[in-house]
């Protein structure tokens, strides 16, 4: 199980955050401490009256700057648990955390595959005295493997993974929400994969059907940037009007985005990740026997989706490939000329012009690794093993250096790269 805990200002917006969510049928209230109930059912009625619970607790102390407790508890997608043992787990999660004496409201929540609670209360007494957050985190953990334990929970190994999950998959315009579907896609997305240019960060969207777009404009005579996404079919084909980032959040805009891509740079350049997708994508490519549909059938296979990017001729001028497995996105020429745009324009245009390997081809051992002939063989096709052949894009190290450069005085950019 992960928890989240969020502090905020707004009682109201929290609120109303998760009301919207029981007004539209996709979450209710199960339970609450301290709460003065409506047995109407009037939604009005209930906002009011559970900003009215919180009332005196909030006017108490006035100078804590971010009163507000908002706290969700996400079991894994496998976990099964009643509406009743939720509300046991929120009320024991709120005891182990000091909060127990609290007024608090609980939300059940369904609207992605993995149900999860939402709780609202203060982190301010009634006497006005604050509850110490020290150590909080630490704290939160133990609950959290305590709880675990006792309801009998899939212990989460890998925290983000557990929460971005429900959302990283293809926008659906049948699903309605449309900016709610774009909004969840491009966080998990953004949170999630690695990528290094804004080509790469495009072609890794429309995985998800979601085109990206950099707009520019000019506003009372200054120049400005921002990036727009909008929801697409299967085919590319725009479903919506373009939302702006701003929509989003910031760090899914222009300046947002650079910042993003920056650190990836770095942390590619000092080698704290590198492509692990070389064999597989050259093994398609001798597979293939030069047809397309087959190379990115059989990169499917293998958790790697291809984005060929053509002109009005339908020549290949761009290839992107998407590793799901290890969430890395790398432009071909990334990994070497020999997966470059122009190998890939000759390959599916001149297939004659690929060496014949099958008499090299092992019948066993693929999965754990090549052997020596294999490799013999594949670096004669394609040298991917040349290590000079597999150097940074120029692109890419331009905006690198661009990057890392420190700025004396503040400019505005004329696009990512």
């Amino acid at each position: 199980m992960v928890a989240k805990i969020n502090r905020g200002v707004s009682l109201y917006g929290a609120v109303i955050y998760n009301q919207r969510k029981v007004d539209e049928s996709t979450a209710r209230i199960i339970t609450g401490n301290r709460m003065i109930t409506d047995i109407t059912g009037n939604p009005h009625n209930v906002m009011q009256q559970t900003l009215w619970a919180f009332d005196s607790y909030l006017a108490a102390n006035r100078n804590t700057e971010k009163p507000v407790l908002h706290i969700s508890l996400n079991p894994s997608v496998d976990d099964r648990l009643t509406d009743g043992q939720f509300a046991e787990l929120a009320r024991e999660y709120m005891q182990k955390m000091g909060y127990g004496d609290q007024p608090y409201i609980v939300y059940l929540h369904e609207d992605i595959d993995r149900r999860h609670v939402h709780i609202i209360s203060t982190c301010v007494k009634e006497n006005g005295e604050k509850i110490s957050d020290v150590y909080e985190w630490n704290r939160s953990m133990k609950a959290c493997r305590e709880l675990e334990r006792k309801f009998g929970l899939k212990q989460v190994e890998n925290k983000r993974k557990e929460l971005l999950e429900p959302y990283l998959k293809k926008a659906d315009y049948q699903s309605g929400d449309v900016k709610k579907q774009v909004s969840n896609i491009v966080k998990s997305v953004f949170g999630s994969y690695r990528f290094q240019s804004f080509g790469e960060y495009s072609a890794l969207l429309s995985c998800f059907n979601i085109e990206t777009k950099q707009v520019k404009g000019e506003f009372d005579g200054v120049p400005y940037n921002g990036i727009v996404y909008t929801m697409t079919d299967d085919t590319g084909k725009p479903l919506c009007t373009p939302i702006k980032s701003s929509l989003i959040g910031k760090r899914y805009g222009y300046e947002g985005l650079e910042k993003r891509i920056g650190y990836n740079i770095r942390e590619y350049k000092a080698k704290k990740w590198q492509p692990k997708i070389r064999n597989e994508v050259a093994l398609a490519m001798h597979g293939c026997r030069g047809d397309r549909e087959t190379f990115v059938r059989l990169l499917t296979g293998k958790g790697i989706d291809t984005v060929f990017r053509e002109n009005d001729e339908g020549r290949i001028y761009g290839a992107t490939f998407i590793d799901h497995m290890n969430r890395e996105v790398y432009n071909g020429s990334r990994l070497g000329k020999e997966f470059s745009a122009n190998a890939f324009e000759r390959l599916f245009n001149n297939p004659d012009s690929i060496p014949d390997l099958d008499a090299h081809m092992p019948d066993t051992g693929l999965q754990s690794g090549f052997s020596s002939d294999m490799e013999s063989a594949i670096e004669q096709a394609f040298g991917i093993f040349n290590l000079e052949a597999n150097g940074p894009d120029p692109q890419e190290e331009a905006l690198a250096r661009k990057l890392q450069r420190k700025k004396k005085k503040k400019h505005r950019s004329r696009g990512i790269s």
